[in-house]
């Protein structure tokens, strides 16, 4: 059995236009995101996202699990991206380039020198990031990527490019790392390959190639979120396309042909 998760497209004016027509038929409009909604909504602990970047998303910052309650959410935001694909110059900003002091960052992010202190990373098709809780980031123009995150809408913007949104310096500054970050799970991916590429401590995330891992699967239990990255995927025999999601109980019913590819998340 499978329940196929609603779709929800997202208009966003630093989104695309070109988006491959493998996603959908978005009729030349500006696409931004596409994600799924779980039927246990704010109670689902996870999130997945297709994001698709025509330019710098703003500079910002999530809360860990403790930080978030205090303020009222249920839970912190820890997320991965996945880089599917990268126009030449992308790139993903990850932490600072130079330890610095909460006074500095108030400053840098009102005049707008905070996207200097920024750790800009060539991002090339594959590529893979972990985005610890109160990591400073942003994601820049170019990319087509999934993100895999904790499920809540709690997000600190530090610096916006002018866009006429809300920022929220003082919580955003309260929670972040004001210095480099890198963490041990980056790494690039190979997309013939099945490997886990997060085991907690929030969620577990694989990748699923041909011929499946059963390996991978003695440790997928409870709610299992299915998310092809390309044609050939199935679920107890029903395709499953690119742009859809679907969540399932048996990973043993899953089928990928050979040369495709999909992720596999579920809580830790």
């Amino acid at each position: 059995m499978l329940t196929r998760l609603k779709t929800i497209i997202v208009e966003k004016p630093w989104g695309r236009t070109d988006i491959p027509a493998a996603y959908g038929d978005f009729e030349g409009r500006r696409i931004g995101e596409i994600w799924f909604s779980n039927p246990a909504g704010d109670d689902a602990q996870i999130m997945v996202k297709f994001l698709f970047t025509s330019e710098r998303l703003s500079i910002q910052v999530h809360p860990d699990d403790e930080a978030a309650r205090a303020a009222g959410f249920p839970r912190g935001k820890e997320e991965c991206w996945l880089i599917l694909d990268a126009q030449p110059g992308a790139e993903l900003g990850v932490g600072l380039t130079l330890e610095t002091t909460r006074e500095a960052l108030h400053g840098a992010a009102l005049d707008g020198s905070i996207v200097d202190l920024i750790d800009w990373r060539p991002s090339k098709t594959d590529d893979f990031v972990y985005n610890r809780a109160g990591t400073i980031h942003a994601i820049g123009g170019g990319l087509t990527v999934v993100e895999v995150q904790q499920n809540v809408d709690c997000t600190y913007r530090l610096y916006d490019y002018g866009r006429p949104r809300e920022l929220h310096l003082d919580e955003g500054l309260d929670v972040a790392n004001p210095g480099p970050i890198h963490d041990p799970r980056d790494t690039v991916v190979d997309p013939h390959a099945n490997r886990m590429l997060v085991t907690g401590p929030h969620f577990h995330l694989a990748q699923l190639a041909a011929p499946l891992d059963p390996a991978i699967f003695d440790h997928a239990t409870g709610e299992l979120t299915f998310v092809p990255l390309s044609g050939g995927c199935r679920v107890s025999g029903e395709d499953v396309a690119l742009g859809e999601a679907v969540i399932l109980i048996d990973p043993s019913t899953i089928e990928i042909d050979e040369g495709s590819r999909a992720l596999l998340t579920w809580p830790a």
